[in-house]
């Protein structure tokens, strides 16, 4: 089985990338689930419905969240009520939606989840506890397991990987917006990268305008940062796994250039 995992999607220049790109990449690459982080895929940040449903429209399975995916609150219905929009797990147990999903293909189920880190980030349930709850919960028929962890730190991306290992099929760090090139595959069959990176525009700041980011660092005062413009890309990685065992065989990273 073939997964495509997409890094963060930036407002909509991301969410049009996606819709120029996935639907032939995905026929191209016999990819048989399309993962995205769709936690800034609303002009801005956030998600809405009609970020999320031009998303799925253009060929995304499953979308994930992070730290903003509650910005919008008129999409909290949306967000309550959707079954293949998830949110981190282990926030409050107030927010609404759910941290974990099932994705059926028919002769076998993939589960996905999504945790938010702990390290430098809002406060929020241990992330490696939760994913132990998490993981009993799940209906022992289910071999394959997706885990996006968005999260800040390198080093709590990995530990996480490591102490996953050999129990879920993949561990997918988001958040960071930068691809990084530390994919591989971790003992006991888990695919891991620190970071997927993103799919908006490439002359940018993490996909914000420079002038902005360079005006806030400068001046350290309050902006409105704004999606930048111009040329975009897509990045991610393709993670094979045997759908009979839920061990990862290889991950690859991709860029895509709109």
């Amino acid at each position: 089985m073939n997964i495509l995992f997409l890094g963060d999607v930036i407002g909509r220049p991301g969410r049009e990338a996606v819709a120029a790109k996935l639907p032939a990449f995905r026929r191209f690459q016999a990819i048989d689930l399309c993962i995205a982080n769709g936690e800034n895929s609303a002009d801005g940040n956030g998600v809405t419905r009609e970020s999320a449903e031009e998303l799925f429209s253009a060929g995304v399975d499953v979308l994930t969240g992070g730290n903003h995916t509650f910005r919008r609150r008129e999409a909290y219905d949306y967000i309550a009520q959707a079954p293949y929009l998830i949110r981190p797990a282990n926030i409050s147990p107030a927010a609404p939606g759910k941290g974990v999903c099932v994705y059926d293909m028919g002769s076998h189920a993939v589960a996905v989840m999504n945790l938010v880190g702990a390290s430098y980030m809002d406060p929020c349930d241990n992330p490696f506890r939760k994913a132990d709850e998490l993981l009993a919960a799940l209906d022992p028929f289910i071999k394959t397991v997706v885990v996006d962890f968005h999260a800040e730190t390198t080093g709590e991306k990995r530990a996480l990987a490591e102490y996953l290992a050999g129990r879920v099929s993949a561990v997918v760090g988001t958040h960071t917006h930068v691809q990084t090139a530390d994919e591989c595959v971790l003992d006991g069959g888990t695919a891991f990268i620190t970071d997927a990176g993103m799919c908006g525009p490439v002359d940018s700041v993490l996909g914000v305008k420079k002038e902005l980011a360079i005006g806030f660092m400068l001046d350290r005062m309050p902006v409105r940062f704004a999606v930048a413009d111009g040329e975009t890309a897509l990045n991610g990685v393709i993670i094979r796994v045997d759908e009979k065992t839920g061990k990862a065989e290889s991950i690859e990273r991709i860029r895509l250039a709109v």
